[in-house]
């Protein structure tokens, strides 16, 4: 079946990712577990919670992180995978930006892949995601995780991320994949400074100009900790309204460690938002 991302939510409502995280490298330590079983049952709760989608990931994308091998990153997913896509029917993306992983994902059962790297490898990721129907998150780094922070430099950021969008967008097209399987993310923390953060999230209506579902990563991200000084560990009430704020800017997709918060403050945003102005 084609994977639709307007299918997540309701219309003019968001979507909430929940992350599920398989790489012990992860900036927050709290997001990640080692034994299937664990992972099983925090993919549960989340669920429980209102997750419309979930997003595994088996490889760290914090700053300064290095690759691992297909081989490492296939042995963390596949069982999670396999198990997950055999026992709910909430869609499943899996974080990579490698060909080979994605095409064994989408085998086991998997519905999206999340490629950080906007389609780095060309029209090869881009097939294997068309030949399994599947959806495509195109999201916007300069650099790559080891090297992104060092410096990161834009004339105007918005301008250049939207036009990057673009080129991808068009480029996953040609390959196949379905206009409404596509969404685009910004990338909040790859390859931005704190004003390059703010300024997306702030300007994120731009966005709909590429007529494409927006996926915002915002949660317990550095930005936040440098805004208000606090550690990953303390930055829940920050992604709230850095979240909350992307919604009403736009934002399609909030991808978040905390689906129970974050699920509470979109309802009551979203409440507040479908009152009708009074003269």
């Amino acid at each position: 079946m084609l994977f639709n991302f307007d299918h997540l939510s309701e219309p003019d409502s968001v979507a909430v990712m929940g992350i599920l995280n398989l790489s012990p490298n992860s900036f927050y330590s709290k997001s990640y577990f080692s034994r299937i079983d664990d992972v099983l049952k925090y993919a549960e709760k989340m669920i429980e919670e209102g997750a419309h989608i979930l997003d595994i990931g088996a490889e760290s994308t914090r700053p300064g992180s290095k690759n691992i091998s297909v081989d490492l990153e296939l042995e963390r997913l596949i069982p999670v995978v396999s198990k997950l896509a055999k026992k709910y029917k909430v869609p499943i993306s899996v974080d990579t930006y490698k060909p080979e992983v994605a095409s064994a994902v989408l085998q086991e059962g998997a519905n999206v892949i999340n490629d950080i790297s906007g389609l780095s490898s060309g029209s090869v990721m881009a097939k294997v995601v068309s030949r399994h129907n599947a959806g495509i998150v195109l999201m916007h780094m300069q650099g790559t995780p080891e090297t992104m922070q060092k410096s990161p430099y834009y004339d105007n950021v918005c301008s250049e991320v939207l036009e990057f969008l673009r080129q991808k967008i068009e480029l996953a097209e040609d390959a196949g994949i379905d206009s409404k399987s596509i969404a685009i993310d910004p990338g909040i923390g790859f390859g931005k400074n704190l004003n390059h953060n703010l300024t997306l999230i702030s300007n994120l209506a731009k966005f709909k100009d590429l007529d494409k579902a927006i996926l915002l990563g915002v949660s317990r991200k550095s930005f936040i900790g440098e805004v208000l000084c606090l550690g990953p560990e303390e930055r829940l009430e920050g992604s709230i309204a850095a979240g909350v704020i992307g919604f009403i800017n736009g934002a399609n997709i909030l991808r978040v460690h905390d689906v129970n918060a974050t699920v509470r403050a979109v309802k009551l945003s979203n409440a507040i938002k479908r009152v009708k102005l009074i003269d």
